[in-house]
């Protein structure tokens, strides 16, 4: 049985109970899934959060990842929830769904391996919510515009969008990121794509973010505990 994460399965178990918590007070109707964010930790973090009922894993580094899955042998669905370097488009075979399309050149690159491979890609739209100049992704005014023009690229699937909220915010701001999201999500349905999914939340604020919206949350910390790097 799991033995470096000892307490997981009831890590997974109180978390599960805020979540449906958090959706029922949100009144959205949505089913959140539990991405457990398993960077930093060894391949023994997504085998056991997998053991503990999580198959949905995210990693932010490609190389990182890659390293993971060779040791890893049970069936996760793996999450790139991390900004993708043009260079490693390719690597994308490898993931279930991307988190954090961020750019027009990013979205023309991911199009191209799509086409190629025939089949197109998962992506959520990463959405600059919060509007700090530090953050990647689209900002909500040039969204509507991108929105558009991702419906000739067919080999991208827009399946939603996605955000991260400051941290150390109030719950006000952070409120109003993630319905800067939810906004978001909406703009990119009314465009024509199939858009239902919203990965916004994590350790600190995943009930917030629940309560707004969130399909998919991204937590770590609040499963595995803290990790110096």
């Amino acid at each position: 049985m799991a033995m470096h994460f000892p307490n997981l399965p009831e890590r997974v178990a109180e978390i599960r109970a805020l979540l449906a918590a958090a959706a029922a007070r949100g009144g959205h109707g949505q089913s959140v899934r539990l991405v457990a964010v398993t960077k930093t930790h060894g391949p023994e973090a997504p085998i056991e959060a997998w053991e503990a009922g999580v198959p949905d894993c995210g990693e932010n580094r490609v190389q990182e990842a890659l390293e993971k899955m060779d040791a890893v042998s049970v069936p996760v669905v793996w999450h790139l929830i991390g900004h993708l370097q043009r260079n490693k488009v390719h690597e994308l075979e490898h993931f279930a769904l991307m988190h954090s399309l961020d750019s027009r050149r990013l979205a023309d690159a991911v199009c191209e391996f799509g086409l190629r491979r025939e089949r197109a890609v998962d992506a959520l739209i990463q959405v600059n919510a919060s509007g700090e100049a530090a953050k990647g992704g689209f900002s909500p005014e040039e969204l509507r515009a991108e929105a558009d023009r991702l419906t000739s690229m067919p080999g991208i699937r827009v399946v939603g969008a996605m955000t991260m909220a400051p941290l150390d915010a109030s719950e006000l701001v952070l409120r109003q990121t993630f319905a800067g999201a939810r906004h978001a999500r909406q703009v990119l349905a009314d465009a024509g794509h199939p858009a239902t999914e919203l990965s916004m939340g994590m350790s600190n604020d995943y009930e917030i973010a629940v309560e707004e919206g969130a399909t998919l949350v991204r937590i770590g910390s609040a499963l595995f505990g803290a990790r110096d790097l």
